[in-house]
């Protein structure tokens, strides 16, 4: 029988080739718009007591918004937030309500066992 056949290393990979960058668009070429959006979500759960939401807006570099949550307490907190340019995030906290001491919800064991 013939001997069985001896396998070298692979040979090295190809070296990689980039092609050439594309080229800068031409002087007064459309250029992107900048970002403008509006949205609003927002969740009411009558069974859970989830009740929560953000509504935000953006033209640029300017965007407004808010976002809420009903507290275990019984307030409802509100954020009201801009950004203008570089100015950063800047943030108004308020609080509808008045704070309650939430009533504990019964808790319910297994029935005891009968034995017969």
């Amino acid at each position: 029988p013939p001997p069985p056949p001896t396998y070298g290393p692979p040979p090295p990979p190809p070296p990689p080739t980039y092609g050439t960058p594309a080229p800068p668009p031409p002087y007064g070429a459309l250029v992107p718009a900048p970002p403008k959006y509006d949205f609003t979500w927002a969740v009411k759960d009558q069974y859970s007591g989830n009740d929560f939401g953000h509504q935000e807006s953006r033209d640029g570099y300017n965007t407004q918004g808010s976002y809420y949550v009903l507290l275990p307490d019984g307030r409802l907190q509100k954020v009201t937030y801009t950004v203008h340019g570089d100015s950063g995030y800047v943030a108004v906290v308020t609080y509808e309500g008045e704070a309650k001491i939430p009533t504990p919800k019964p808790v319910y064991g297994a029935p005891a066992p009968v034995y017969a």
